[in-house]
């Protein structure tokens, strides 16, 4: 399964030239993660904060810019998941354009980590379920 949202490019996404700034599309992503916790895992990141003591941190991303996005376009985003490990998850990111062509690849990976200890603990077994879904092996996004 793929979970998709749509992002709207506003002017504070964009430079002078009127193309998004390299570095808005990680927090695109940030973005992304946030709405699939919340509507996909039903714990947005105040609530894994306040209610659960625990956080999905990125610590590894890798990124392909395939082609520019432009001020006033909706990005389509779509993501799964590649692999989950025993406290991460390995999440790839596609950000369509309007065209439905592929404007940014991104593979990522994140830890559950306790917010009080700061290091990574096991994924539970409520959020593996959860996630099982978008468990996609086959082509490695």
């Amino acid at each position: 399964m793929i979970f998709t949202t749509n992002l709207k490019i506003r002017f504070g996404h964009v430079d002078p030239a009127g193309i998004v700034f390299y570095p808005r599309y990680f927090e695109f992503f940030n973005t992304v993660i946030e709405e699939w916790c919340e509507q996909a895992l039903g714990a947005g990141f105040n609530r894994m904060h306040t209610e659960f003591g625990y956080t999905l941190p990125m610590v590894n991303a890798e990124c392909a810019f395939i082609a520019p996005t432009t001020l006033g376009e909706t990005l389509v985003a779509q993501l799964s998941l590649s692999k989950m490990g025993n406290s991460s998850i390995h999440v790839g990111i596609e950000l369509l354009g309007e065209d439905l062509l592929v404007r940014i690849r991104a593979k990522l990976v994140l830890v559950l980590m306790d917010l009080e200890s700061r290091r990574a603990i096991p994924l539970t077994e409520s959020l593996r379920e959860l996630m099982a879904p978008y468990l996609n092996e086959v082509d490695g996004r």
